[in-house]
Protein backbone atom coordinates (compact mmCIF):
# COMPACT_ATOMS: atom_id res chain seq x y z
CA UNK A 1 0.00 0.00 0.00
CA UNK A 2 1.30 3.50 -0.79
CA UNK A 3 -0.11 6.56 0.41
CA UNK A 4 -0.45 7.77 -2.75
CA UNK A 5 -3.53 9.41 -3.30
CA UNK A 6 -3.25 12.47 -5.27
CA UNK A 7 -5.43 15.72 -4.91
CA UNK A 8 -7.29 16.71 -8.09
CA UNK A 9 -7.84 20.46 -8.31
CA UNK A 10 -6.57 21.47 -4.87
CA UNK A 11 -3.87 23.15 -3.26
CA UNK A 12 -1.48 20.72 -1.39
CA UNK A 13 -1.06 23.46 1.90
CA UNK A 14 -3.21 26.26 3.09
CA UNK A 15 -2.82 28.63 5.84
CA UNK A 16 -4.91 31.49 6.99
CA UNK A 17 -3.68 34.13 9.39
CA UNK A 18 -1.35 31.30 11.10
CA UNK A 19 0.13 32.56 14.42
CA UNK A 20 2.76 31.23 16.46
CA UNK A 21 3.89 32.71 20.01
CA UNK A 22 6.51 31.75 22.00
CA UNK A 23 6.00 33.93 24.96
CA UNK A 24 7.06 38.00 23.85
CA UNK A 25 8.31 36.22 20.41
CA UNK A 26 5.83 35.88 17.69
CA UNK A 27 7.62 33.67 15.08
CA UNK A 28 4.86 33.53 12.65
CA UNK A 29 2.78 36.39 12.20
CA UNK A 30 -0.74 36.22 10.49
CA UNK A 31 0.86 33.58 7.60
CA UNK A 32 -1.41 33.44 4.37
CA UNK A 33 -0.49 30.75 1.92
CA UNK A 34 -1.22 28.51 -0.50
CA UNK A 35 0.84 26.05 -2.31
CA UNK A 36 -0.41 24.50 -5.14
CA UNK A 37 -0.16 20.72 -5.82
CA UNK A 38 2.36 19.56 -8.37
CA UNK A 39 4.76 22.73 -7.48
CA UNK A 40 8.08 22.90 -5.62
CA UNK A 41 8.09 26.03 -3.40
CA UNK A 42 10.48 27.63 -2.05
CA UNK A 43 10.32 28.68 1.44
CA UNK A 44 12.90 31.15 2.09
CA UNK A 45 13.73 33.29 5.27
CA UNK A 46 17.32 33.78 7.41
CA UNK A 47 17.40 31.95 10.52
CA UNK A 48 14.76 32.37 13.17
CA UNK A 49 12.37 33.79 10.51
CA UNK A 50 9.91 31.17 11.42
CA UNK A 51 10.27 29.12 8.37
CA UNK A 52 11.00 25.47 10.97
CA UNK A 53 8.00 26.50 12.93
CA UNK A 54 6.37 26.77 10.01
CA UNK A 55 7.10 23.26 8.97
CA UNK A 56 6.32 22.41 12.37
CA UNK A 57 2.93 23.20 12.51
CA UNK A 58 2.15 22.03 8.75
CA UNK A 59 2.51 18.44 10.43
CA UNK A 60 0.98 18.65 13.48
CA UNK A 61 4.34 18.68 15.53
CA UNK A 62 3.48 22.48 17.36
CA UNK A 63 -0.16 23.49 17.55
CA UNK A 64 -0.56 27.25 16.33
CA UNK A 65 -1.26 30.22 18.72
CA UNK A 66 -4.43 31.40 16.15
CA UNK A 67 -5.17 30.64 12.52
CA UNK A 68 -5.91 27.44 10.32
CA UNK A 69 -3.94 25.27 8.63
CA UNK A 70 -4.90 22.46 5.84
CA UNK A 71 -2.80 20.36 4.29
CA UNK A 72 -3.95 17.89 1.46
CA UNK A 73 -7.13 18.27 2.22
CA UNK A 74 -7.02 17.91 6.29
CA UNK A 75 -7.69 20.39 8.84
CA UNK A 76 -4.25 19.83 10.39
CA UNK A 77 -5.06 20.22 14.36
CA UNK A 78 -7.66 17.64 13.93
CA UNK A 79 -6.21 15.34 11.52
CA UNK A 80 -2.62 15.60 12.12
CA UNK A 81 -2.11 11.91 11.75
CA UNK A 82 -3.70 11.80 8.28
CA UNK A 83 -1.13 14.31 7.03
CA UNK A 84 1.67 12.92 8.24
CA UNK A 85 0.92 9.55 6.68
CA UNK A 86 1.05 11.10 3.18
CA UNK A 87 4.00 13.48 3.51
CA UNK A 88 7.80 12.62 3.65
CA UNK A 89 9.94 14.53 5.62
CA UNK A 90 13.43 15.36 5.29
CA UNK A 91 14.46 17.25 8.53
CA UNK A 92 16.72 19.80 8.89
CA UNK A 93 19.91 18.27 11.65
CA UNK A 94 18.59 14.65 11.30
CA UNK A 95 20.31 12.53 14.10
CA UNK A 96 19.40 9.22 13.29
CA UNK A 97 19.56 6.19 15.32
CA UNK A 98 23.36 5.14 15.82
CA UNK A 99 22.38 1.19 16.84
CA UNK A 100 20.41 0.92 13.41
CA UNK A 101 21.46 0.73 9.69
CA UNK A 102 20.56 2.94 7.18
CA UNK A 103 18.47 -0.13 5.41
CA UNK A 104 16.66 -0.44 9.04
CA UNK A 105 16.08 3.20 9.13
CA UNK A 106 13.89 2.83 5.79
CA UNK A 107 12.64 -0.26 7.00
CA UNK A 108 11.51 1.01 10.21
CA UNK A 109 9.90 3.92 8.03
CA UNK A 110 8.01 1.25 5.58
CA UNK A 111 6.84 -0.52 8.67
CA UNK A 112 5.55 2.86 10.20
CA UNK A 113 3.33 3.84 6.61
CA UNK A 114 2.63 0.38 5.94
CA UNK A 115 4.06 0.75 2.57
CA UNK A 116 5.48 -1.85 -0.16
CA UNK A 117 8.70 0.08 -0.98
CA UNK A 118 12.09 -2.31 -1.09
CA UNK A 119 14.35 -0.60 1.35
CA UNK A 120 17.15 -1.64 -0.93
CA UNK A 121 15.56 0.26 -4.31
CA UNK A 122 14.96 3.37 -2.41
CA UNK A 123 18.40 3.60 -0.78
CA UNK A 124 19.83 2.70 -4.64
CA UNK A 125 17.47 5.68 -5.81
CA UNK A 126 19.13 8.11 -3.45
CA UNK A 127 22.61 6.96 -4.03
CA UNK A 128 23.65 5.09 -0.77
CA UNK A 129 26.10 2.32 -1.68
CA UNK A 130 24.67 -1.34 -0.10
CA UNK A 131 27.41 -1.88 1.56
CA UNK A 132 26.63 1.31 3.50
CA UNK A 133 23.30 0.68 3.98
CA UNK A 134 24.24 -1.96 6.03
CA UNK A 135 26.38 -0.68 8.04
CA UNK A 136 25.38 1.13 11.66
CA UNK A 137 24.17 4.54 11.18
CA UNK A 138 26.57 6.21 13.63
CA UNK A 139 29.49 6.04 11.06
CA UNK A 140 27.78 7.74 8.57
CA UNK A 141 29.15 11.51 7.18
CA UNK A 142 26.70 14.05 6.79
CA UNK A 143 26.04 13.43 3.11
CA UNK A 144 25.51 10.06 3.59
CA UNK A 145 22.66 10.50 6.61
CA UNK A 146 21.35 12.98 4.12
CA UNK A 147 20.88 10.42 1.25
CA UNK A 148 19.36 7.46 3.91
CA UNK A 149 17.36 10.23 5.12
CA UNK A 150 15.75 11.27 1.84
CA UNK A 151 15.79 7.71 1.24
CA UNK A 152 13.15 7.52 4.57
CA UNK A 153 10.67 10.55 3.40
CA UNK A 154 10.33 8.90 -0.71
CA UNK A 155 8.37 6.12 1.44
CA UNK A 156 4.82 5.21 0.87
CA UNK A 157 5.04 8.03 -2.76
CA UNK A 158 3.94 10.49 -0.19
CA UNK A 159 1.58 13.70 -1.50
CA UNK A 160 3.70 16.16 0.10
CA UNK A 161 7.57 16.10 0.70
CA UNK A 162 9.21 18.89 3.13
CA UNK A 163 12.35 18.95 2.55
CA UNK A 164 14.46 21.49 4.75
CA UNK A 165 18.05 22.00 3.93
CA UNK A 166 18.11 19.01 1.93
CA UNK A 167 21.53 19.43 -0.03
CA UNK A 168 23.24 20.00 3.29
CA UNK A 169 26.52 17.91 3.49
CA UNK A 170 25.93 16.44 -0.31
CA UNK A 171 28.56 16.68 -2.83
CA UNK A 172 27.78 18.23 -6.43
CA UNK A 173 26.68 14.44 -7.64
CA UNK A 174 24.30 14.32 -4.96
CA UNK A 175 22.44 17.50 -5.35
CA UNK A 176 22.39 16.32 -9.13
CA UNK A 177 20.92 13.27 -8.01
CA UNK A 178 18.85 15.67 -5.69
CA UNK A 179 17.00 17.39 -8.38
CA UNK A 180 16.55 14.52 -10.17
CA UNK A 181 14.49 12.85 -7.47
CA UNK A 182 12.38 16.37 -7.23
CA UNK A 183 11.75 16.32 -10.74
CA UNK A 184 10.60 12.44 -10.58
CA UNK A 185 8.19 13.63 -7.72
CA UNK A 186 6.58 16.45 -9.51
CA UNK A 187 6.67 14.53 -12.27
CA UNK A 188 3.66 12.02 -10.63
CA UNK A 189 1.86 14.97 -9.12
CA UNK A 190 3.85 15.16 -5.51
CA UNK A 191 4.23 18.38 -4.25
CA UNK A 192 7.24 19.92 -2.84
CA UNK A 193 8.05 22.28 -0.22
CA UNK A 194 11.44 23.10 -0.36
CA UNK A 195 13.36 25.04 2.55
CA UNK A 196 17.02 26.22 2.19
CA UNK A 197 20.12 28.45 2.59
CA UNK A 198 21.31 27.58 -0.30
CA UNK A 199 19.44 30.28 -2.51
CA UNK A 200 21.20 29.01 -5.88
CA UNK A 201 20.07 25.86 -5.80
CA UNK A 202 16.25 26.96 -4.86
CA UNK A 203 16.69 28.90 -8.02
CA UNK A 204 17.73 26.05 -10.11
CA UNK A 205 14.63 24.22 -9.26
CA UNK A 206 11.37 26.09 -7.42
CA UNK A 207 8.36 27.02 -9.50
CA UNK A 208 7.82 29.78 -6.87
CA UNK A 209 9.27 31.18 -3.76
CA UNK A 210 7.86 32.66 -0.59
CA UNK A 211 10.13 34.74 1.43
CA UNK A 212 9.59 35.08 5.32
CA UNK A 213 11.43 37.66 7.33
CA UNK A 214 10.76 37.73 10.97
CA UNK A 215 7.58 35.59 10.95
CA UNK A 216 5.93 37.88 8.11
CA UNK A 217 5.83 36.58 4.45
CA UNK A 218 6.94 39.68 2.76
CA UNK A 219 7.02 38.42 -0.81
CA UNK A 220 5.47 35.11 -2.93
CA UNK A 221 5.23 34.79 -6.51
CA UNK A 222 7.74 33.30 -9.27
CA UNK A 223 11.26 34.60 -9.24
CA UNK A 224 10.81 36.16 -12.62
CA UNK A 225 8.10 37.86 -11.40
CA UNK A 226 9.66 39.26 -7.99
CA UNK A 227 12.51 40.18 -10.47
CA UNK A 228 9.83 42.59 -12.07
CA UNK A 229 8.22 43.59 -8.86
CA UNK A 230 11.40 45.18 -7.68
CA UNK A 231 12.95 46.18 -11.09
CA UNK A 232 16.04 44.00 -10.98
CA UNK A 233 15.36 42.31 -14.28
CA UNK A 234 18.68 41.44 -16.02
CA UNK A 235 22.37 43.11 -17.10
CA UNK A 236 22.85 42.13 -21.05
CA UNK A 237 26.33 43.05 -22.45
CA UNK A 238 26.97 42.76 -26.04
CA UNK A 239 30.98 42.88 -27.67
CA UNK A 240 30.01 44.35 -31.03
CA UNK A 241 32.42 44.81 -34.22
CA UNK A 242 31.39 47.79 -34.43
CA UNK A 243 29.60 50.39 -32.67
CA UNK A 244 26.84 52.71 -34.44
CA UNK A 245 26.24 55.75 -32.91
CA UNK A 246 22.45 55.03 -32.83
CA UNK A 247 22.26 51.81 -30.67
CA UNK A 248 18.33 51.49 -31.29
CA UNK A 249 17.48 50.66 -27.84
CA UNK A 250 16.02 53.98 -26.95
CA UNK A 251 12.01 52.84 -27.79
CA UNK A 252 12.57 49.75 -25.80
CA UNK A 253 10.57 49.50 -22.87
CA UNK A 254 11.82 48.25 -19.51
CA UNK A 255 15.76 49.30 -20.47
CA UNK A 256 16.85 51.81 -17.15
CA UNK A 257 20.46 52.73 -18.78
CA UNK A 258 23.18 51.97 -21.45
CA UNK A 259 26.62 52.06 -21.16
CA UNK A 260 29.46 51.64 -23.73
CA UNK A 261 32.56 50.98 -23.16
CA UNK A 262 34.61 50.48 -26.19
CA UNK A 263 32.76 48.03 -28.45
CA UNK A 264 30.65 46.37 -25.06
CA UNK A 265 27.47 47.58 -24.91
CA UNK A 266 25.76 47.30 -21.23
CA UNK A 267 22.29 47.70 -20.90
CA UNK A 268 20.50 47.46 -17.35
CA UNK A 269 16.71 45.92 -17.79
CA UNK A 270 14.14 46.38 -15.13
CA UNK A 271 12.29 43.17 -16.70
CA UNK A 272 14.09 40.19 -17.81
CA UNK A 273 11.92 40.13 -20.83
CA UNK A 274 13.24 43.07 -22.19
CA UNK A 275 17.09 40.96 -22.78
CA UNK A 276 16.13 39.44 -25.58
CA UNK A 277 14.70 42.20 -27.24
CA UNK A 278 18.11 44.66 -26.38
CA UNK A 279 19.99 42.05 -28.38
CA UNK A 280 17.38 41.86 -31.67
CA UNK A 281 17.99 45.87 -31.44
CA UNK A 282 21.94 45.32 -31.67
CA UNK A 283 21.92 42.51 -33.95
CA UNK A 284 19.91 44.45 -36.16
CA UNK A 285 22.88 47.85 -35.93
CA UNK A 286 26.15 44.75 -36.56
CA UNK A 287 27.54 42.10 -36.00
CA UNK A 288 27.66 41.05 -32.26
CA UNK A 289 30.95 39.62 -31.50
CA UNK A 290 29.94 38.13 -28.09
CA UNK A 291 27.22 38.34 -25.20
CA UNK A 292 26.41 37.94 -21.65
CA UNK A 293 23.46 37.92 -19.90
CA UNK A 294 23.38 38.45 -16.23
CA UNK A 295 19.73 37.53 -14.38
CA UNK A 296 19.72 39.48 -10.87
CA UNK A 297 19.93 36.53 -8.50
CA UNK A 298 17.63 35.25 -5.68
CA UNK A 299 20.56 36.33 -3.48
CA UNK A 300 20.15 40.06 -4.45
CA UNK A 301 16.45 39.56 -4.38
CA UNK A 302 15.73 38.26 -1.16
CA UNK A 303 18.00 41.36 0.31
CA UNK A 304 15.92 43.75 -1.13
CA UNK A 305 13.29 41.82 0.33
CA UNK A 306 14.69 40.89 3.94
CA UNK A 307 17.49 43.58 4.34
CA UNK A 308 19.60 41.26 4.76
CA UNK A 309 21.76 39.66 2.55
CA UNK A 310 22.33 36.60 4.02
CA UNK A 311 19.44 34.10 5.03
CA UNK A 312 21.64 33.07 8.27
CA UNK A 313 21.50 36.66 9.15
CA UNK A 314 19.44 38.63 12.39
CA UNK A 315 18.63 35.80 14.30
CA UNK A 316 17.84 36.69 17.86
CA UNK A 317 18.46 33.54 20.55
CA UNK A 318 14.57 33.75 21.40
CA UNK A 319 13.96 32.88 17.95
CA UNK A 320 16.55 30.10 17.44
CA UNK A 321 14.63 28.59 20.31
CA UNK A 322 11.75 28.88 18.52
CA UNK A 323 12.52 27.08 15.76
CA UNK A 324 13.83 24.38 17.24
CA UNK A 325 12.37 20.68 15.57
CA UNK A 326 11.07 18.68 17.88
CA UNK A 327 10.96 15.56 16.08
CA UNK A 328 14.60 13.04 16.02
CA UNK A 329 13.64 10.00 13.97
CA UNK A 330 10.70 7.74 12.58
CA UNK A 331 7.17 8.42 13.91
CA UNK A 332 5.08 6.26 15.48
CA UNK A 333 2.40 7.42 13.64
CA UNK A 334 4.20 6.79 10.24
CA UNK A 335 4.82 10.30 10.10
CA UNK A 336 8.14 11.10 8.30
CA UNK A 337 10.06 11.78 11.13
Amino acid sequence: MTCGALLVNMGAIQTTTLRKEFGDVRAVDDLDLTVEQGEVFGFLGHNGAGKSTTINMLLGFLRPTAGDIEVLGHDVTEESRAVRQRTGLLPEGYEPYSNLTGREHVQSAIDAKDADDDPDELLERVGLEPEAARRKAEGYSTGMQQRMSLAVALVGQPDLLILDEPSSGLDPEGVALLREIIRTETERGATVFFSSHILDEVEKVCDRVGILSHGELVAVDTIDNLRSELQAGATVSATLETVPDDLGLDGIDAVRSVAVDDRTVTAECTDARAKMRVLRALDDRGTVADIGIEDASLEALFDQFTGTGETGADETPAEAAAESTPERAVAPDGGGR
